[in-house]
């Protein structure tokens, strides 16, 4: 049974477990937290979870303990396997392990047939991003919902809006794919070690297939060009793009209702991929 496994205090100390700063290792040993990430992707009873980084597993006693049908997680730490497989042990067949870079790991392939997938994660400070925009381009989507927990800053990056600072590349592709909302913080002290910095739980839901854009690459190209002299207005910032796909500036800026003296930071998503769209 998942309550008689030793608590997660004790595993580490049990299985001699460090966090590896190369890795972005950062422990989430507070329970109660785990809980309220697993109560935020319910419900769960027809669908398949996957974890990435679970590490000493706390995420993932909570997603089974929240009734998931099936938990897969990836792990590329090979210390946290044996705790792991305690879980798996007791829990009725439902969790499977995968030891492998989730950078590397195609979970739509991986999982198979097992459909509906969910993504749960507390996703390492260092390439929580990457993985990211890696599953917001994969075409077909395989993902129905993505739980993920960050450091504050890309939190609020992903649900930022036109004006507020954190605006930009980020903001931009994600809610070109998905609604995105902030759920809640989570301080550093509820870590072990604890970061220098907050964390936060942002929940993603793809939008319907006809109202995703679908070239993410351009778009992305478009914004981060925008966005790399954000202070400076799109005449100057946007000359290098439109030269190199052979745009009439002052025309193709005109043709989404957008002055040239404006920043990248007034401009909605929406006016964003109508210039990616000529």
């Amino acid at each position: 049974m998942l309550e008689n496994l030793p608590t997660l205090t004790e595993v580490v100390r049990i299985y001699g477990l460090g966090a590896n700063k190369k890795l972005g290792q950062h422990f989430l040993l507070d329970m109660n937290v785990t809980d309220k990430i697993a109560r935020l992707a319910q419900p769960l009873t027809d669908c398949h979870i996957a974890e990435i980084g679970p590490g000493p597993g706390g995420l993932t006693r909570s997603l089974l303990k929240a009734d998931a049908a099936g938990v897969t997680v990836i792990e590329m730490d090979e210390r946290f396997l044996p705790a792991l497989k305690d879980i798996a042990d007791v829990s009725d067949g439902r969790l499977s392990i995968i030891k492998g870079d989730a950078l590397k790991v195609h979970i739509g392939h991986e999982l198979g047939n097992q459909r509906p997938i969910k993504i749960a994660a507390n996703l390492p400070y260092n390439v929580g991003t990457k993985m990211l925009i890696n599953w917001l381009t994969e075409d077909p989507l395989f993902w129905t919902q993505a739980v993920l927990m960050f450091q504050k800053e890309v939190a609020e990056r992903i649900v930022a809006g036109p004006g507020d600072s954190g605006y930009g590349r980020l903001a931009i592709l994600s809610q070109s794919v998905c609604t995105c909302r902030m759920a809640f913080e989570v301080p550093a002290k509820s870590f072990s070690p604890p970061p220098k910095v907050d964390s936060a739980v942002v929940v993603l839901d793809p939008l319907p297939k006809a109202k995703r854009f679908q070239n993410l690459k351009l778009l992305g190209e478009l914004s981060q060009t925008a966005f790399g002299q954000r202070r400076k207005m799109l005449r100057k910032s946007l000359k290098p793009f439109a030269k190199k796909y052979d745009l009439i500036l002052e025309d193709w800026l005109a043709s989404a209702g957008v002055e040239p003296t404006a920043r990248p930071e007034t401009l909605s998503v929406e006016v964003f991929q109508s210039l990616a769209s000529f």
